[in-house]
């Protein structure tokens, strides 16, 4: 193998090498909101996992809010997980809707209210808080978007439970 071939050959691996692993480690980017499809990552050429196949949890502590309500959305599931970004959305509009408290190891998007990991850490469970608009009237809101497993292992389009009240 000639030298040329060779440097060639190993700065491709150490790209690949690279863009594995230190791709977004602060998160989805604020175009992950926007981007078709929405809120799915563009890792390549990966593609989301079958629906069936999904081993997380989006579970939120209620649906309905007034004005300043906050509400706990928890991912979790079977498995550990390396990121995720989750969206706000009103289910009568399908607009963007509320804002994130940003906490430990999450990075907020408020222009479509998304939060997303801020970390490359495996993660057992993120808890987060969601705070509706203080100047709304009132409504329902569901929660959805990606839980990444890794890189190139993630499920999309996934939409919230309400956890169920005693």
């Amino acid at each position: 193998m000639d030298t040329t071939k060779f440097y060639f050959s190993l700065a491709f691996v150490f790209s690949v090498i690279v863009t594995n692993t230190v791709s977004f480690p602060d998160g989805a980017p604020i175009d992950a909101c926007v981007r078709t499809p929405v809120n799915q990552p563009n890792h390549s050429r990966a593609k989301p996992q079958p629906p069936e196949s999904n081993p997380y949890q989006i579970v939120a502590s209620d649906s309905h809010y007034g004005p300043g309500t906050q509400i706990t959305v928890t991912i979790e599931g079977n498995e550990n997980f390396k990121g995720f970004l989750i969206q706000a959305r009103d289910v009568e509009t399908n607009k963007w809707i509320g804002e994130w408290s940003e906490i430990s190891n999450t990075n907020v998007h408020p222009e479509c209210s998304a939060i997303t990991h801020a970390d490359r850490e495996e993660k057992q469970k993120a808890v987060l808080v969601w705070h509706a608009p203080k100047d709304s009237t009132g409504g329902e809101v569901y929660f959805t978007g990606t839980v990444l497993k890794s890189y190139k292992m993630f499920w999309s389009n996934l939409v919230n439970l309400v956890a169920q009240q005693n």
